[in-house]
């Protein structure tokens, strides 16, 4: 007997007055996604390649998180900067102003990077996790590679201007991603409005945070701006709202105040014209699917991750949640093993199918039991 459980999910849209669907945001490249769906909502050009600029830094951050998080580097461990590192803070370029010779710690370097993006903090952190800038770009090249990051390449830890340090929006949204994922209280740094360095040689130095959505009431925390004059502004940015997060990646932005102003929207566009749902919870009891011959009559099943799906505001139509499977499931049933399907419908459309398992062992009834249920079901029908 085939057997299909049909749930029905009303979804509750906020009275909000929705903005227009065909979205201007002036920069030459922007992508917008919902965090925990993994769905865009909005995307310009988003594999045109471009120059990432500072936020290249974004995945400087990653390779020392990600060695941190292995054991394979500590944040109290002091590495000693050298020329070329300090050259950079008299360039001209964003620094930290670090000193030749200076023993500086994996996190004030670190914040260096992520607050006061200093270019100088960059190359001092990549010399003294892999020997030599250039050395430490393979490492970022190869963790993009590893994040699906396809038309991404690094040459350099800072992001200063080189035809072979490129990627595109759609990159910097998987890597941002994975950051925020991987290393959330790391991720945290992102946030800080403003960081200190006690110099050498000169008085203490505190510089705030370059991001201009960190100080509007949007719910930003992060995460990277840049700037080249090949490129123009950009900016890397995550709001966390309501249970929501959004990431934007944008480039080619004109001016700074264009770079808060679009990003403001796009991300403003992301809240007012979507809701996020919540269909399953990660290991916990989804439904109850039917069992034969069991010495229960029902098993709880669960999915094994989040499953979140984003729906348009504008369209208020029904999300159709169905449970499906060949039923009664016959037991012996093993915990964890797959007994039903999941499948999502929004607007008549599937959109998603996911694997339902058992969340307890289910042992099979003796003979005499059986035997009772058999006659059962063949002069009842019953389960």
């Amino acid at each position: 007997m085939f057997k299909k459980l049909i749930l029905i999910l009303f979804i509750s849209f906020f009275h909000a007055e929705l903005v227009n669907a065909n979205l201007d945001v002036k920069a030459r490249t922007a992508i917008l996604q919902d965090y925990y769906s993994g769905e865009i909502l909005f995307e310009k050009e988003p594999d045109m390649s471009i120059y990432p600029a500072s936020m290249t830094k974004i995945m400087t951050s990653i390779i020392a998180f990600d060695l941190i998080k292995s054991g394979d580097l500590k944040l109290n461990e002091k590495f000693i900067i050298s020329e070329r590192a300090w050259r950079l803070s008299t360039s001209g370029y964003s620094s930290m102003f670090i000193m030749v010779g200076d023993e500086v710690s994996v996190e004030n370097l670190l914040r260096g990077i992520i607050v006061a993006s200093g270019n100088d903090a960059c190359v001092a952190l990549a010399e003294g996790i892999a020997g030599t800038e250039e050395e430490f770009a393979i490492l970022m090249t190869a963790k993009a590679k590893e994040l699906g990051m396809e038309n991404t390449n690094f040459s350099n830890s800072s992001g200063i201007n080189d035809p072979d340090n490129y990627s595109t929006v759609r990159d910097i949204l998987k890597m941002s991603k994975y950051l925020i994922e991987k290393h959330p209280k790391f991720y945290e740094m992102f946030a800080e409005k403003n960081f200190t360095w006690n110099r050498t040689g000169g008085d203490p130095i505190t510089q705030g945070n370059r991001n201009p959505l960190l100080y509007k009431k949007l719910g930003a925390d992060g995460i990277k701006t840049g700037y080249l004059a090949a490129e123009k502004y950009s900016l890397a940015s995550s709001i966390m709202r309501n249970g929501r997060r959004l990431i934007a990646v944008g480039s080619g932005f004109n001016s700074k105040n264009s770079r808060s102003r679009e990003s403001s929207k796009l991300l403003t566009y992301g809240l007012t014209n979507f809701d996020l749902v919540n269909i399953s919870k990660a290991n916990e009891p989804f439904e109850k699917v039917d069992v034969w011959l069991g010495k229960i009559d029902k098993v709880d099943v669960y999915t094994n991750h989040d499953i979140y799906k984003t729906i348009k505001k504008a369209k208020k139509k029904l999300l159709k949640v169905s449970i499906k499977y060949d039923g009664p499931v016959e037991a012996p049933i093993k915990k964890d093993e797959k007994v039903a399907i999941l499948k999502v419908v929004y607007d008549d459309e599937l959109v998603g199918e996911y694997d339902l398992h058992a969340s307890e062992e289910v042992k099979k009834v003796n003979f005499v039991s059986r035997l009772l249920k058999s006659l059962n079901y063949l002069i009842w029908g019953d389960v």
